[in-house]
């Protein structure tokens, strides 16, 4: 076993044969200029700078064993998947999913915007789960692969920290899986939302998981 000490509410136990990192969303659509994210008018210098520290959180990880999951959210080209009053709302904000953008239909599977930056690329053999919703396990194959896999703890990281990354704790939480996020390898496009939102996965002691800085996940996985 393995522990991060200053996790908080309190340390962070897990056996890394058992345990996945979750990497959510880190897509051009959400941390590169002229996609689906900037294009709804939000300033993506937070999305793009966690970058690095996933990349030190990600080569720790493989070194260690755990298994890699990568997310990706758009739809389907004929948008079949995706909900009406999804649509209704991103296209009241002037970036209709969709619709043409700098790096092709805005969160549409097989457009650029849709892709994984390349700093972040899946290597030959991870997961990488093609989500419709917020949440990772949403109509995905998420479930029976963790599962398959005998997956008990998840160190989730990624964007957007209120949004996606939330959505993902709360269901993984719901369904048994213990929950690490780091807080320096997730964003929001709003300091606020990232404040409140890692606040409130630790609250009263630790109603959805548990937070810690990654530097301090690595320094446990290289122990």
């Amino acid at each position: 076993m393995k522990k991060v000490e200053r996790a908080q509410p309190y340390a962070y136990e897990f056996d890394p044969g058992r345990t996945a990192l979750v990497v959510i969303d880190m897509q051009n659509d959400f941390c590169s200029p002229g996609g689906f994210g900037e294009m709804l008018g939000n300033d993506i210098s937070p999305t793009r700078a966690i970058i690095p520290t996933i990349q030190e959180l990600l080569r720790a990880a493989r070194e260690a064993g755990l298994t890699i999951v990568h997310t990706r959210e758009g739809h389907l080209p004929d948008l079949s998947d995706c909900p009406p009053s999804k649509l209704e709302r991103s296209r009241r904000q002037g970036a209709g999913i969709g619709d043409e953008g700098p790096m092709g239909r805005l969160l549409v599977r097989g457009e650029p915007g849709h892709a994984i930056v390349p700093e972040l690329a899946p290597l030959e053999g991870e997961a990488v789960i093609d989500k419709p919703g917020k949440g990772a396990f949403y109509r995905t194959e998420l479930e029976s692969l963790l599962d398959g896999k005998g997956i008990e703890w998840l160190i989730v990281c990624g964007v957007t920290t209120h949004v996606c990354v939330h959505t993902t704790v709360r269901e993984a939480n719901d369904r048994g899986y213990r929950c690490l996020v780091p807080e320096d390898a997730t964003a929001a496009f709003d300091p606020a939302d990232q404040e409140a939102a890692i606040r409130m996965i630790r609250q009263q002691g630790g109603i959805f998981g548990w937070t810690a800085l990654s530097g301090e996940i690595v320094e446990a996985l290289t122990e």
